[in-house]
């Protein structure tokens, strides 16, 4: 005989069978774009109009470069999941799972270019 609780029987038996962990990346990556973006704003805007000589030096400084990465590999992460779940709400079949991976592609897709375009940058 087992003796489990309600609450033991039902944890990751949500609608996706993945219970909270979801909701939990999306906040934990909203917190995260929260602090850099206002401080990657500011870096960009600082540069925003200036010469491509002194784009290029202020982004080859390290702290400007990992900021742009972190706000490339985050932003991208949290809206391949963002799209993900409107993709899962919205649409069914064949056609939710050709969106859900284009979404995934598009998102590692820029987040690549994007990085690939800093590295060339910053070194």
């Amino acid at each position: 005989m087992r003796y489990l609780t309600a609450r033991k029987r039902a944890e990751g038996r949500g609608a996706a069978h993945h219970g909270a962990e979801h909701h939990w990346a999306m906040t934990v990556s909203s917190v995260g774009l929260a602090f850099l973006l206002p401080v990657w704003l500011y870096i960009f805007g600082s540069t925003l109009g200036a010469p491509r000589e002194v784009v290029l030096e202020t982004f080859a400084r390290p702290f400007p470069a990992i900021v742009t990465a972190l706000i490339l590999v985050v932003g991208m992460r949290h809206f391949a999941m963002g799209a993900t779940t409107m993709l899962e709400d919205y649409s069914k079949g064949t056609t939710r799972k050709v969106l859900v991976i284009g979404a995934g592609a598009l998102a590692t897709v820029i987040a690549a270019t994007g990085l690939f375009a800093l590295a060339k940058i910053a070194l």
